[in-house]
């Protein structure tokens, strides 16, 4: 296992809410992606890294069914996809025109993506799930995307539910949506986020032993010391 493939695997067994929490620490508030939330339930936890595609809005001579055959195309974005790697759409949060459908998602399964992060809708809603490849979005919609959305380019800097994503940013998804890791703040998130995942779990044994909330969450000094003194035993 590389060591990429090693904190990748610390980031899958902890929390979107987690990383929130650690990424506010260090001065980060808006890491959530709104609107991303699973096409369908019990998608599980994934992470890797962004690959970038935007949207503009549609403009009648670029945003024609023949604008899917040109070199800078959804299907071309596809093909320079790495295996691996989580697409993260910028579709300006557009509901009525789905920006991939059953067969480009298939696509996407076949050359080894790990999901797709929208913040806008797909289309195939059935034929979408039925590709098995993980998404997060807004919904569905029948229209394609060329009937409110211009394809114009990937692995560039975008706004993604109103956060900003720079190509191989790490993006952690679950049940709670989408978080982007600044790449540069992967190695402090992998060092920091199970350590607090451990204090919170001990803080909720506290709860359900009766422990008041005052002091406890946060902790405070006195907490802090119990809980390492526990940690030190266990």
């Amino acid at each position: 296992m590389s060591d990429l493939d090693e904190r990748f695997a610390v980031l899958a067994a902890v929390s979107t809410a987690t990383v929130t929490t650690v990424l506010l620490k260090e001065g980060l508030r808006n890491v959530w992606l709104r609107g991303t939330m699973p096409l369908r339930a019990g998608q599980g936890r994934l992470v890797g890294r962004a690959f970038t595609l935007r949207f503009v809005p549609a403009r009648e001579d670029l945003a024609t069914p023949a604008s899917w055959s040109s070199p800078t195309s959804t299907r071309g974005a596809i093909e320079a996809m790495p295996a691996g790697c989580i697409a993260v759409a910028d579709a300006m949060g557009v509901t009525d025109a789905g920006i991939f459908g059953d067969i480009l998602c298939a696509r996407m399964r076949m050359r080894g993506v790990a999901g797709l992060v929208t913040d806008g809708v797909m289309r195939d809603g059935a034929g979408v799930l039925g590709t098995g490849l993980p998404v997060w979005c807004r919904g569905v919609a029948a229209p394609p995307s060329v009937a409110g959305l211009t394809f114009v380019g990937w692995q560039e800097p975008i706004g993604c539910g109103g956060v900003a994503v720079f190509p191989d940013d790490v993006i952690v998804v679950d049940d709670d949506g989408a978080v982007v890791i600044p790449a540069a703040l992967l190695d402090h998130v992998v060092a920091h986020a199970p350590e607090q995942e451990r204090l919170e779990a001990w803080i909720m044994r506290e709860v359900e032993a009766g422990v008041a909330l005052p002091g406890l969450y946060p902790a405070n000094a006195e907490t802090r010391a119990r809980y390492e003194a526990d940690k030190a035993r266990s």
